[in-house]
């Protein structure tokens, strides 16, 4: 059975880009600095935030590592400290529209082999759809990466309204990730920020988006959430009967889990009993690879989890390894067929 490989969730950045920090002033600017020929670091005011080899802002390597482990088409996303949210609107654009370009730029090099995600300035929604529309219809992006939270403010608020509306309009994909997580300051030993912070952040955004009626409101909203959605799935028969006890804070028609249908998420949870689960709550289709390349916490080798989960249909398997992606991003059947042929000639 030919199967076509998309690994949903990679991250990409700038091999340089300005000094944002020296341009406008503040700590709060990722900047890269190079270690070595093949690393850097990224530093936040004047601190180590995250070690970074090659792999990063190099496609030729990416390539490489695609064909050893198997994957046809990554899509390329920003890494979520670039975005920016506590920055004045027109800075943030800047730095979003260098990162923008570079992802069209390598996309644009090598078809083939990669999609692109863009980011936007969702600090104002306004700045935040004008540069959805040049990443969509300009760069010709495949969809949007927004973080869980702007600025401490839950996704429900209602200055996001305009983006999300313009997003469903537009028929935007909006792929989540976790960034500035809650409770962060309890969590600076042991790396729980990465294990524990960002899945309950995660489970926070989806349960505002549902509760608040945003997607009651909008529900043709395409949305993944990354991580296989943190720890949301296995909350919602917990916010069900919050729904069930409090009538009085119903904002919905109908009780969360309704809603969470809506949703998609990537594979990365790492452990086929969770698959399982995530099949019976959601459905097969909902569900697509994604592996987190290249950090320390991705799956090797891409798509590991789908691999293992042994009672897969054929139609299963090829979805959620693939084609379910390809639906979800609106990919054309040319690019599809190419990956294969490409990586099959490797």
């Amino acid at each position: 059975m030919e199967v076509l490989r998309i690994d949903f969730h990679t991250h990409i950045i700038p091999e340089s880009f300005p000094d944002f920090a020296e341009k406008y002033g503040g700590e709060r600017w990722p900047v890269l600095n190079r270690t070595c020929a093949c690393g850097a670091a990224i530093m936040v005011g004047g601190k180590n935030f995250r070690d970074v080899t090659d792999q990063v802002w190099d496609p030729k390597k990416r390539i490489d590592d695609m064909d050893r482990e198997g994957v046809d088409i990554q899509v390329l996303s920003p890494i979520p400290v670039t975005f920016s949210y506590w920055a004045p609107p027109e800075q943030a654009e800047a730095m979003a529209k260098i990162q923008n370009d570079f992802i069209a730029e390598t996309v644009n090099e090598y078809p083939n082999r990669f999609a692109g995600l863009g980011t936007v300035p969702m600090q104002d929604a306004e700045t935040a759809i004008r540069e959805m529309d040049r990443c969509m219809n300009e760069l010709g992006l495949h969809g949007i990466e927004i973080g869980t939270n702007v600025n401490g403010q839950n996704l429900d608020h209602p200055s996001f309204i305009k983006f999300f509306q313009k997003a469903e309009e537009w028929e935007v994909p909006l792929f989540i990730h976790p960034w500035e997580t809650l409770g962060k300051e309890r969590m600076p030993n042991h790396n729980f920020m990465y294990t524990i912070g960002m899945p309950s952040e995660t489970a926070l955004a989806a349960a505002a988006l549902i509760w608040s009626g945003m997607m009651e409101k909008f529900p043709k909203l395409k949305i993944c959430f990354a991580h296989g959605g943190g720890s949301f799935p296995y909350l919602i028969p917990r916010l069900d009967q919050g729904w069930q006890v409090w009538p009085h804070l119903r904002l919905t028609t109908h009780p969360p889990s309704h809603y969470a249908k809506q949703f998609y998420f990537d594979s990365l949870n790492y452990d086929p009993m969770n698959i399982r689960y995530m099949m019976e709550r959601f459905g097969s289709d909902k569900i697509f690879m994604g592996s987190d390349y290249p950090f320390l916490l991705r799956e090797v080798n891409p798509g590991k989890v789908l691999d293992e989960t042994l009672e897969l249909t054929d139609q299963q398997r090829k979805g959620m390894l693939g084609g379910n992606a390809a639906e979800f991003l609106n990919l054309e059947k040319r690019k599809r067929g190419a990956a294969v042929a490409s990586h099959s000639n490797t």
